[in-house]
């Protein structure tokens, strides 16, 4: 049962090594747009340790929302998800295969390259610690509702456009909860509210992320 999905793993990951480019512009998206914020709000130490949360989040949710396109586009133009759709394989399974590959060239990046941009606003240790664990719980589910939006708008004129309009909305709680768990722990209220949020929404999206994924991607083919 899992010989399909490591090899749709392993295959997904070679190609986003192949076309490591791709990973090193949104990973560029996301070091530029969190450098950009001080030059429009000023360099004052004290506001930025105070929005810095937010605007790692918000850059976090614009550069998996630049990259999503990649997730089913170049599968779906050379015929290959026409062929897993066809294949006997549970959709379900590679579906989820898939998503764990972008995730792991796309998300944890991010995750990993946070602290770095964290200590430039001067953040605390404690609150990169807040930080990393936030989006580490907060970008599969960004992955997983952005899947879904991807195969929704797959093959459409002016898909992008679509995909935005479908998929921030759903993101906006999810940027709420990141940001709001270190603003918490940087207060001193603690974040663990917003921890065991994220973490259910991980769970729930997870299980019913995969499913309506594979749904959008059969009508998208058809």
């Amino acid at each position: 049962m899992l010989k399909p999905f490591v090899a749709v793993l392993a295959r997904d990951l070679l190609l986003a090594w192949r076309g490591r480019a791709d990973v090193l512009v949104t990973l560029g998206f996301f070091v530029i747009v969190a450098c950009l914020f001080p030059f429009g709000v000023g360099a004052e130490p004290n506001q930025l340790r105070a929005i810095a949360p937010g605007i790692l989040w918000v850059a976090a949710l614009l550069a998996t929302l630049l990259s999503l396109h990649r997730l089913f586009g170049q599968d779906f133009a050379d015929g290959t998800l026409e062929h897993l759709l066809l294949s006997p394989e549970p959709t379900v399974l590679w579906v989820l295969a898939k998503i764990l590959a972008y995730w792991l060239t796309t998300s944890l990046p991010l995750v990993v390259a946070a602290p770095g941009l964290g200590m430039l606003f001067d953040m605390e240790q404690g609150g990169l610690m807040v930080l990393c664990l936030s989006l580490a719980l907060g970008t599969p589910i960004l992955s997983l509702l952005g899947a879904v939006g991807a195969a929704l708008t797959l093959g459409l004129r002016g898909g992008g456009m679509l995909l935005a309009l479908l998929v921030l909305p759903l993101f906006v709680p999810v940027l709420i909860f990141g940001a709001g768990a270190v603003e918490a722990h940087l207060s001193g209220t603690g974040a663990s509210a917003h921890l065991l949020l994220l973490s259910g929404g991980a769970l729930g999206a997870l299980v019913l992320g995969p499913w309506a994924c594979a749904a959008a991607l059969r009508v998208a083919a058809e």
